[in-house]
């Protein structure tokens, strides 16, 4: 694993990961050193390590950071499990690509208790570093191509920041282009409907049969032009 300066990412002190393998989870640090690249690791609040509230409270953008994802496919009555990598903007094209990539007759995400205990990892800090051999790691073209990535450690008490080329280079990677989809924008609040009005816009005192105080010429013809059996107002 090469060395080279601390990365600038937020307001977080990274550290050559080799320096502080306690941050990491067990399968992460047996197979750190097989790494074709330099890692680095920062210390985070547990509480913080989902990624929209990392990304907030440590300024890291979110095109910066990437989710690991455990999938279950099934396929001729057996499951199998799989880990996808996409950037943080986008989400797993699970039941398209995924299922189709893993000749999958069904594809969804892992139980969180599967998740965790067969890669031995923490809920939501699963990284595609140190899962098991057996497992297909996909990662998105566009993680592949970063210069660098936050990922998982293993752990919820920290994050891994490495270049995207060394996700690729892991031995169980594959990497398909088209596995991350962008996320669709939230849907913003309807806009309230405007309060109906009283009355119509064209509406007034007159047209709803008021005489004016000083009436129009047509209006004296037609009292004075009125036949006799109508009457008097």
């Amino acid at each position: 694993m090469t060395t080279s300066s601390a990365p600038r990412l937020g307001s977080l002190d990274w550290l050559p990961a080799a320096d502080r393998l306690d941050l990491l989870a067990a399968p992460v640090a047996a197979v750190l050193a097989q790494l074709d690249g330099a890692a680095w690791v920062a210390e985070i609040d547990d509480d913080l390590a989902d990624t929209a509230a990392f990304s907030e409270a440590y300024g890291v953008p979110l095109e910066a950071s990437a989710n690991c994802v455990v999938v279950a496919a099934r396929r001729a009555g057996q499951t199998s499990l799989a880990a996808c990598v996409v950037l943080a903007t986008g989400r797993a094209d699970v039941n398209g690509l995924v299922r189709r990539h893993l000749e999958a007759r069904k594809a969804s995400f892992a139980p969180q208790d599967v998740a965790v205990a067969e890669s031995g990892m923490a809920f939501g800090g699963i990284t595609p570093v140190g899962l098991p051999p057996a497992w297909p790691v996909l990662v998105d073209a566009a993680v592949a191509a970063a210069d660098l990535v936050v990922i998982g450690s293993g752990t919820r008490g920290s994050k891994l920041a490495v270049p995207g080329a060394v996700l690729a280079a892991l031995p169980a990677a594959q990497v398909l282009e088209g596995l991350g989809r962008p996320v669709a924008p939230e849907p913003s609040a309807p806009t309230p409907a405007p309060s109906r009005p009283l009355r119509a816009p064209d509406d007034s005192d007159i047209g709803w049969g008021d005489r004016p105080t000083e009436p129009s010429a047509a209006d004296r013809r037609y009292v004075e032009d009125r036949p006799p059996h109508w009457g008097s107002d």
